[in-house]
């Protein structure tokens, strides 16, 4: 049994400083194509008045087999500001490699992609986890395969839009330079119980800060680990 199931909806509140800057869905629904796969689809936009400043309309998707827990389909669809490109891979674990339209590229056995990559740590068993333990995993990442990097800072409790939960603390080792100014400038909270709900997320970047904020949650499987 898997801690999360069709049905899942999320819903995000997200801030750019003081300013609420818009939202952020995460779904998991079926699709008839793939009957034994789950349908991921993320997408995160600006609200009217913040997209004078800076419009996002972006829509990540992952086709995982809920046996394996590895993708089969990814599609990204990224609208930021001035700009706009779109990607699909499509994987292939007989001949070990990822197709994403412009060139095929070798991949290792165990793969994640964007989304993927959250939904298999969600499989992960965390409850000996000790603090500073870095979790890796293979990851593809803009058409290149990056050892996906996370540490465990430990276990806190936090008030959020949703409530209060018991949650664990990890900062994913990022890459230094392109966004953040250094490898442990984001910060991510789950809850601490058999679903892994992704609670809380701060990012220092390069012109301020982003904060995203679990604010609504439906469908889970198990009554999360909320503080009375």
């Amino acid at each position: 049994m898997r801690p999360f199931t069709f049905g899942e909806k999320l819903t995000y509140k997200i801030a750019y400083g003081v300013i609420e800057a818009g939202k952020a869905k995460l779904e998991v629904s079926s699709i008839d194509k793939y009957p034994e796969c789950y349908r991921v689809v993320g997408k995160g936009y600006t609200n009217f008045a913040f997209d004078w400043f800076f419009k996002v309309r972006d829509h990540y998707e992952s086709i995982i087999d809920s046996n394996e827990m590895r993708p089969r389909l990814f599609i990204r669809k990224v609208q930021e500001g001035n700009t706009e490109f779109e990607q699909y891979y499509s994987f292939n674990y007989e001949s070990q490699t990822v197709n994403t339209g412009s060139k095929v590229i070798s991949i290792p056995e165990n793969i994640q992609d964007m989304v993927s990559s959250y939904f298999y740590a969600r499989t992960l068993s965390l409850n000996n986890l000790k603090k500073d333990t870095i979790l890796s995993f293979n990851s593809i990442v803009d058409g290149e395969i990056y050892d996906l990097r996370v540490k465990f800072l430990g276990r806190e409790k936090i008030k959020i839009s949703a409530g209060e939960f018991n949650a664990l603390k990890f900062c994913p080792i990022v890459q230094q330079g392109r966004i953040f100014k250094a490898q442990e400038d984001l910060t991510v909270w789950i809850s601490d119980d058999y679903n892994k709900i992704p609670l809380l997320a701060k990012a220092k970047i390069w012109v301020g800060s982003i904060r995203m904020e679990l604010e609504k949650m439906e469908g889970e499987l198990n009554k999360p680990n909320l503080l009375e």
